[in-house]
């Protein structure tokens, strides 16, 4: 973990986000006994660059920060729930996934046959002979037989296992013991601004994934009574197993014994996702970035006035800077899935551009393959430094005052 941690470029950092606490710089009107503030976070979807998020919330961490509603999908939902998990709401938990992420070696995650994992590991390195490789041996007519049999190359379970032993080594097992930690804020909560305690604040948690059996964006865990018959028994690990299933690289997620199936025109089905088809038996679902990579949106409330704390959020995609050259086959299929997983999220945006200034810009995919599950260590913490100076930067330019006077307006 001290690769990390004591890094001097970070270290360097880390002194910055010291100081603005002890200037009282301000984030929310939210706070704590303890001169901690409170804010709500987004994280999007992006495999591997996620460990970038980790630099961003330790540098909003060590400035004196905490977070209470928690969203993200896929990399962004694995952030989501080790922080939701791994301690009470006022506790620092970036250090604590630190050393999760320092103790497992990524590359396990490709966890398929070896045939798969030699060829990712080449595509990902960009070496040459991809085409020869697979034609050896037939080697690529095995891969297609395994996509044709299981839609996935890799069944995920390695990862999802990791994330169990993780929330299991802090006495959590099921959604009820994380839902049951998530309800012990603080009692010392006030609102700095009207110097009064705050006595009604809920947190929230949401990991968005893409239902494709019932073309249903989920929200757990919000919808899980759609699809189990005991959403508290639940491992949380599952949630995020849905989310971050990247199609064609893991295997879909499948849920089975699904509640009332076969019913038509479900009354809970309708309500949650205005589906009124016959309840099917199974649900397979994919990586959440397919319909909704960065859900800004989440915690919104249109109708809510000046917010008592901002909903911060943490990119790690260039946000249209270019276009698609879709004039191949390849360009055209990589130009429609962009369009995709992005368009519904830049909508909300476009309605609501004050949300534009609560936005960390980690941009990580300019230098850094998302799928590069072979990361070296090396680029690991060059990869961690972005987002902690991405977000010394955004903390220092942050103005809570001319952002509550704007939404005010609006």
């Amino acid at each position: 973990m001290e690769k990390f941690t004591q890094n001097s470029d970070v270290l360097k950092i880390i002194k910055r986000a010291e100081q603005l606490k002890k200037d009282n710089h301000r984030f929310s009107d939210i706070e704590d006994a303890h001169g901690n503030q409170y804010v709500d976070l987004v994280q999007e979807g992006g495999g591997v660059l996620g460990i970038a998020l980790v630099g961003y919330t330790y540098v909003l961490e060590n400035a004196g920060i905490r977070f209470c509603s928690l969203a993200g999908t896929s990399a962004g939902a694995i952030n989501t729930m080790m922080m939701a998990g791994l301690g009470k709401i006022e506790e620092k938990k970036s250090e604590k996934i630190l050393k999760l992420i320092s103790e497992q070696a990524f590359f396990d995650f490709v966890d398929g046959e070896s045939v798969v994992k030699r060829m990712i590991d080449k595509i990902v390195k960009g070496e040459k002979g991809i085409v020869r490789f697979l034609l050896w041996k037939l080697r690529g007519f095995k891969i297609f037989k395994i996509l044709k049999r299981k839609l996935g190359l890799n069944p995920g379970t390695v990862f999802q296992n990791w994330i169990d032993t993780s929330l299991q080594d802090v006495g959590i097992n099921s959604m009820k013991d994380l839902l049951q930690l998530r309800t012990h804020t603080p009692n010392s909560l006030v609102n700095a601004q009207l110097n009064e305690p705050i006595t009604n604040l809920v947190p929230k948690l949401a990991i968005i994934t893409s239902d494709i059996t019932t073309h249903t964006k989920t929200e757990f865990p919000r919808m899980s009574a759609l699809y189990w018959s005991d959403p508290n028994s639940v491992a949380p690990s599952e949630l995020v197993r849905a989310s971050m299933s990247i199609p064609f690289f893991f295997e879909p997620y499948e849920v089975g014994n699904i509640p009332n199936a076969e019913t038509e025109n479900d009354v809970l089905w309708y309500e949650y996702a205005r589906y009124s088809g016959p309840v099917p038996k199974s649900v397979k679902f994919v990586d959440g970035g397919m319909l909704s990579n960065f859900p800004i949106n989440v915690f919104h409330r249109p109708d809510g006035g000046v917010p008592r704390m901002p909903t911060f959020g943490a990119r790690l995609s260039v946000y249209r800077e270019t276009y698609s050259k879709a004039d191949k086959l390849l360009g055209i299929s990589g130009a429609m899935v962009s369009t995709m997983r992005q368009i519904h999220d830049y909508d909300f945006l476009l309605k609501n551009p004050d949300y534009s200034r609560l936005i960390c810009r980690i941009d990580a995919d300019e230098e850094f393959n998302w799928l590069d599950f072979n990361m070296t260590s090396e680029k690991q913490v060059k990869l961690f430094l972005l987002g902690a100076e991405k977000a010394i930067k955004f903390l220092e330019g942050f103005d809570w005052e001319a952002y509550k006077i704007l939404r005010a307006k609006n």
